[in-house]
């Protein structure tokens, strides 16, 4: 698999990784065997049966283009007009428009009929190629383990690269929120956020990366040891131990934030409306789920709360 960043470090266009000509064309009955069913040998090919009054498939049609786009080079797309082409469309037993094969090693492996929601569409793709990844995904993967190696730098510039294709793409504006605030940069991180549409803000790597910024925008500068000397004169000082957990939480260490609230609630889970338990929980969003902090963390809550 290609790597997304050089030897150098600089980000590779991921135009570069193959050209899009020969990824989407249109057929007929002549052309199917070379266009779809050889093709299908060496590359899974869909085949769009449309027809020009239909009205799905002016919604389907563009979408399987773009997703076909987005996959670079993984899958290639066929568009048959039904219309022009009868006895093909007789021959498949195509009964309705939009109809949609996926072809392998030259038969139809899948397939579905009638307009269908862009996930979906994502799902038989992924079926349709063995999972693989795409550019975009291998890209996406690459960006947030190279955030997660301290380079947000780098991060960054991976970022803008899949957004410069896929605008909307939240799972890469939410990286870039996080890239923002790494680097120490929460003003630029507040004014993307600002930004962005209805839409992106309800995504939910989105969703979390600015629950992260909130919970790093902690204000003016904190003095944990005087934080720390009030809880050590009283174990019940949930406030300043909440204050603490946020500090540190937004100084990077996770695990010590999580410990302190957790002892918040075992001392005294209602305190304040559940205020140390409310935190915990935006600390786990802001980590998302599947980090192991974030499962050790629930673990810890779920003992507490049920023993």
């Amino acid at each position: 698999m290609s790597l997304l960043i050089d030897e150098s470090g600089a980000p590779v266009a991921l135009s570069e990784r193959g050209a899009e000509s020969g990824l989407i064309k249109n057929s007929d009955t002549q052309g199917f065997a070379a266009d779809v069913m050889e093709v299908s040998k060496t590359t899974p090919v869909i085949v769009d049966f449309w027809s020009p009054s239909c009205g799905p498939c002016k919604q389907l049609t563009p979408l399987l283009e773009k997703l076909v786009r987005q996959a670079g080079g993984l899958v290639r797309l066929v568009k048959i007009n039904v219309d022009e082409n009868h006895e093909l469309a007789a021959q498949l037993r195509i009964q309705s428009v939009p109809t949609v094969f996926g072809f392998k090693h030259g038969q139809p492996v899948d397939g579905f009929a009638g307009a269908q929601a862009e996930s979906q569409v994502q799902a038989f793709i992924k079926r349709l190629t063995g999972g693989a990844e795409t550019p975009v995904e291998e890209a996406l993967g690459q960006a947030k383990a190279t955030l997660g190696g301290g380079d947000p730098a780098t991060a960054s510039a991976l970022y803008a690269q899949i957004l410069s294709q896929e605008q909307a793409n939240g799972t890469a504006i939410g990286g870039l929120i996080r890239c923002y605030l790494a680097s120490g940069e929460i003003d630029h991180a507040r004014e993307m956020v600002a930004g962005l549409e209805d839409d992106i803000l309800r995504h939910g790597d989105v969703v979390s990366a600015i629950t992260a910024l909130d919970l790093a925008d902690v204000g003016d500068a904190v003095d944990l040891a005087e934080l720390r000397g009030r809880i050590d004169k009283n174990a019940n000082d949930h406030q300043a131990r909440l204050d603490l957990a946020q500090a540190l939480f937004a100084g990077g260490e996770h695990q010590a934030a999580i410990d302190e609230l957790l002892e918040s609630i075992r001392l005294d889970r209602g305190w304040n409306d559940a205020a140390a338990r409310q935190q915990l929980l935006k600390i786990f969003e802001a980590l998302g789920g599947a980090d192991p902090l974030t499962v050790s963390g629930r673990r810890g809550l779920s003992s507490i709360l049920f023993s």
